[in-house]
């Protein structure tokens, strides 16, 4: 017994490794290409101004958006328990000062996590007749996402949002990664 034991904490053991390198890899990778839609993650918002997370992720995705990398940007987040406004739409108004094609901004203020949210803007996407996305979040987030849109049936394209407080703070990137590296597998097996 004791044996299978070991061998049990040593799979899982092995398996945790293999999810944090993942993690790492696509923090570090930014594979963005012409896709039909990009869509940003929210993350916090004050009073409907985006927090600096936030701003990051959003002034990343107009870069991409001004780049014509896809003719729709879809913000996605929904209500927090305090607040009166979605992070999506929060997002957009934002996005609304520096694009011009107002129409090409789009607010999925549905969920309160990344799955939920990013399983109503999949929905949105394939309802527009697209598939493939670039998505736009904190590098740590990537590996989890790019797993959940491909079991929400589109092709994802990473693009991490370089910029953000989180990347530029080693302890707090860090502990975002280990994070990400033992909610991802669970993503894995609970996305259907």
């Amino acid at each position: 017994m004791r044996r299978v034991l070991w061998a049990a904490a040593a799979l899982l053991a092995a398996a945790w490794a293999f999810s944090l390198v993942e993690v790492v890899v696509a923090a570090r990778r930014d594979d963005a290409a012409p896709a039909d839609a990009i869509v940003v993650m929210g993350a916090a918002q004050y009073n409907g101004r985006p927090s600096p997370v936030f701003k990051a992720r959003l002034d990343h995705a107009a870069a991409l958006f001004r780049l014509h990398l896809a003719p729709r940007l879809v913000v996605a987040g929904g209500v927090g328990s305090a607040d009166t406004v979605s992070e999506a739409e929060v997002g957009r108004r934002y996005l609304l000062a520096g694009v011009r094609d107002t129409a090409a901004i789009v607010a999925i203020g549905t969920g309160r996590s990344t799955e939920p949210s990013l399983r109503a803007a999949a929905a949105w996407i394939r309802a527009h007749g697209g598939r493939s996305v670039i998505l736009v979040s904190d590098g740590f987030h990537m590996f989890r996402l790019g797993l959940i849109a491909r079991r929400l049936g589109l092709t994802p394209f990473s693009s991490p949002a370089r910029g953000s407080p989180i990347a530029s703070n080693r302890r707090l990137e860090i502990t975002y990664l280990l994070a990400e590296s033992v909610k991802a597998p669970l993503a894995y097996l609970l996305t259907r």
